[in-house]
């Protein structure tokens, strides 16, 4: 795509999310919405999103038994979700059914590791080995799935590109060069995501918290 950046509005209200987008649809490629839009909005607010004229990436990170995500992949399907992630960690049947219930112009990726973890939260899960070893493993697995690509940070999406030539990669937790990172541990900067193979640039808080959220997605559009 053109534009990399998927702007992500997770705001609480729907007006001033609609509104913020508004001002920043010229210079961001589409538009990620989470659980916490979602359980907020609901279908209706993702269509009053559509109607902006984005792709919508619906960030719900699915993850239950095989039937249930696929049942949840067909209720979204109306939606019209250009992508939606699932959680790697369900399986290699539940990525499965995932993808096969998604329709075929639904990008299904899965979520390896949050960007809010290290190698110490990954321990106390019980799981051995880096954060690099874990992200590996988990989109070895999504390949043989049949899913479409990965989300992963941008510290191991380079290495991951390398292993998977055709994949599609989902970026987030990226902070401009200079930007505080708030609570996102494995951040790189959008341009070096890029270089390294990211599909698409999940961008937050740099954007919808700026004081002009246009001016701060122009000038990230601007180093890619």
């Amino acid at each position: 795509m053109s534009n990399p950046i998927f702007v992500a509005l997770d705001l609480p209200q729907l007006d001033p999310a609609l509104a913020l987008l508004k001002q920043v649809k010229a210079h961001v490629g589409g538009v990620k919405l989470g659980m916490e839009f979602f359980y907020s909005h609901g279908a209706s607010g993702v269509r009053d999103v559509a109607n902006i004229g984005l792709p919508i990436f619906l960030d719900l990170k699915l993850h239950d038994i095989p039937n249930t995500v696929a049942g949840a992949m067909q209720a979204i399907h109306a939606l019209e979700p250009a992508i939606v992630t699932v959680h790697a960690s369900g399986g290699r049947a539940m990525m499965e059914d995932a993808k096969a219930a998604a329709g075929e112009h639904c990008k299904v990726v899965g979520v390896t590791l949050l960007t809010s973890m290290d190698e110490r939260d990954l321990a106390r899960t019980g799981v051995t080995g880096s954060p690099h070893d874990q992200v590996m493993r988990l989109a070895e697995l999504a390949e043989s799935a049949g899913l479409d690509g990965i989300v992963c940070s941008g510290r191991e999406v380079g290495a991951v590109h390398k292993q998977w030539r055709k994949g599609f990669f989902v970026v987030p937790g990226l902070r401009p060069s200079g930007k505080a990172s708030g609570d996102q541990k494995r951040v790189v900067t959008p341009r070096q995501a890029r270089d390294d193979g990211a599909s698409v640039l999940v961008i937050g808080r740099p954007i919808t918290r700026a004081e002009d959220p246009a001016a701060a997605a122009r000038e990230i559009e601007g180093t890619l």
